[in-house]
């Protein structure tokens, strides 16, 4: 499956920087979109009403997907890669 990477920055609650990647289908563009699945994992994580708007969310690039991240997208439309401060 074809697949765009939204990389994606957020100020945590307590001040501290959430990194994290977006892994949607490639047919999805719409920014809004792509920002209501970070918001839906952002409350998954206990910060949901932080700021994720499109300075914090930009396209990154494209790839083709498989195993994991093809099964979660199927399931759920998105998958999430955790970088940086997201436990």
């Amino acid at each position: 499956m074809n697949v765009t990477v939204w990389d994606t920055y957020v100020r945590k609650k307590n001040g501290e920087i959430m990194h994290f990647d977006i892994i949607a289908p490639s047919d999805i563009t719409e920014k809004l979109l792509i920002q209501e699945m970070g918001k839906h994992y952002l409350h998954a994580k206990g910060q949901e009403g932080q700021q994720l708007a499109a300075e914090q969310c930009r396209y990154c690039h494209q790839e083709v997907v498989e195993g994991e991240m093809l099964d979660a997208i199927q399931k759920k439309g998105y998958f999430i890669i955790e970088m940086e401060g997201c436990d």
